[in-house]
């Protein structure tokens, strides 16, 4: 049976700390729903991990639909959350409605992601109105860069703090059923989180939330030119991927690769067939 936002809460009032982790395709959603993840997000961070953007703002919602069916075909028991782009829930609640519902319909996912806290807590009340669950996103949010001046830490002034913790209460009464604390400090992750009856997936948050959120990309390695401070690599996929591409490259340039153990037989008749019959060609 697969996970509802209902147990995700569920596992904040037993008290239970859970793990998330991305994923943009098919392989890799399979291979986080084996290890037993309850929730996968299809973030928007494949505008940077996948397409190639400097940012997560060019991320459209076709992108998101089309990596979220892939995700949704690979995993069978995870929760699966579509990050809403930049721009798809701004201009009113209904339009986030139509953009969710989209997720929901044609993506295959279970629930969505936006990000705000105040300002987005009508959107949110509407989203969940509808049956639609709603994860919020606080701290550093990837689509207000250019008003944030860069990807940096947020919460660390006792004006940010307050204002964090506004926005905090605001997406909780409005019915968001988690919320993810991206670049906020430890101290500050470790107040929310004992006070909100939400759980909290922190990514780069401390060790306090009650969940913990990646980019799948971070953790498996596959950039070696930069390395996030909130993540750890557990492989360098990076390093393997590209010893196992010059050494295919290789086998081909020399003759190693293919053999005849990768090569269909065909019995000795058809070519006498072919000789007689195109004796021309001989």
């Amino acid at each position: 049976m697969r996970m509802t936002s209902a147990n995700i809460r569920r596992m904040k009032q037993n008290g239970e700390r859970f793990v998330a982790l991305t994923a943009y395709d098919v392989v890799t959603a399979r291979l986080v729903d084996a290890a037993g993840i309850p929730l996968i997000l299809v973030g928007d961070s494949l505008g940077m991990v996948v397409l190639g953007h400097d940012s997560t703002i060019p991320v459209t919602l076709d992108a998101i639909i089309h990596h979220t069916q892939a995700v949704v075909r690979g995993a069978q028991k995870a929760l699966i959350v579509a990050d809403l782009p930049f721009m798809t829930y701004h201009k009113s609640a209904e339009q986030a409605l139509d953009s969710a519902a989209r997720c929901i319909q044609e993506g295959g996912a279970q629930a969505v992601k936006l990000e705000g806290g105040g300002s987005v807590a009508s959107t949110i009340r509407r989203l969940t109105s509808a049956g639609i669950p709603v994860m919020a996103h606080l701290g550093l949010t990837p689509q207000s860069i250019h008003q944030l001046g860069g990807y940096k830490a947020q919460g660390k002034t006792s004006a940010q703090a307050r204002r964090l913790v506004e926005d905090a209460l605001a997406i909780e009464e409005a019915g968001a059923f988690s919320v993810v604390l991206e670049c906020v400090p430890a101290d500050l992750s470790r107040w929310l989180t004992q006070r909100l009856s939400i759980p909290t997936i922190g990514i780069g948050a401390g060790p306090d939330c009650d969940a913990e959120i990646q980019v799948v990309s971070d953790i498996l390695g596959w950039f070696s030119d930069f390395v996030p401070k909130h993540a750890r690599q557990y492989a360098k996929l990076s390093e393997v991927a590209a010893t196992a591409i010059q050494a295919y490259a290789d086998d081909v340039q020399s003759g190693r690769f293919p053999t005849e153990q990768q090569s269909i037989p065909l019995a000795a008749d058809v070519i006498r067939d072919l000789d007689i019959a195109f004796p021309d060609r001989q």
